[in-house]
């Protein structure tokens, strides 16, 4: 069967239509993905684990496991924030709140996607814009999230001999004295990274598809029954 392009008629898909709803329908499908990896990073108790031949112990944002007991128990519980524990409690919440967070603005990133896929011309050629926000912030709160748990690379002031020097800064992971050599960060802070990049790539491919495809209109293809 031949095709021939002709000017575009009023009730047809053409090849506009078609490429950019194969662009936002596969750039859902990789973030439904990362929105899933996102999930399981807060339900799944291992951001932070010990392993040994005895005995096994992790933190998930809300749980904590232990092998000795066979248990998974509320984390942190009050007990847990006393003294000097009470620094690493309220940075462990807001872990927790910065994730849930992220979820939230996910489930926003999902709905939008939804409207842009069934609206009309306008909605497909701009809505991007809209959608990448919500995305790219959704990927922020997560990479903060992270960041609190391992710390990152940023500059600090610190006063020595009378000298003032710089140093780099790190968090919970380098400076809590519970996670001693043998400690390692799992399979749950992994999902983290992982979900934030997913989105960081779907929002490329939406700028690059929205930058350099051609817009919709101009011909369609039908066949050529001749």
């Amino acid at each position: 069967m031949d095709f021939h392009l002709v000017p575009r008629g009023t009730d047809r898909n053409y090849t506009g239509f078609l490429t950019k709803t194969i662009v936002y329908s596969g750039t859902l499908v990789l973030f439904l993905a990362a929105f899933g990896l996102t999930i399981s990073s807060i339900v799944v108790p291992k951001w932070v684990s010990y392993h040994s031949d005895k005995f096994h112990y992790s933190y998930g944002l809300h749980r904590r496991c232990s092998s000795l007991t066979n248990v998974c128990e509320s984390f942190p519980q009050r007990e847990d924030c006393h003294g000097e524990d009470r620094y690493f409690c309220s940075m462990w919440r807001t872990v927790g709140f910065l994730m849930s967070f992220a979820v939230v603005l996910q489930g926003m990133s999902v709905v939008a996607y939804l409207i842009v896929l069934s609206g009309g011309k306008r909605l497909r050629e701009s809505g991007w814009k809209v959608l990448s926000v919500f995305i790219i912030l959704s990927a922020i709160v997560q990479a903060a999230s992270m960041s609190i748990v391992v710390g990152c690379p940023s500059p600090g002031v610190s006063l020595r001999n009378g000298v003032v020097t710089n140093y780099q800064q790190a968090y919970l992971f380098d400076n809590e004295d519970r996670f001693f050599v043998g400690w390692r960060l799992d399979e749950s802070w992994i999902f983290c990274i992982v979900s934030w990049c997913l989105s960081i790539f779907c929002v490329v491919v939406m700028m690059l598809a929205a930058n350099h495809l051609p817009s919709e209109g101009g011909y369609e293809l039908i066949p050529d029954h001749s």
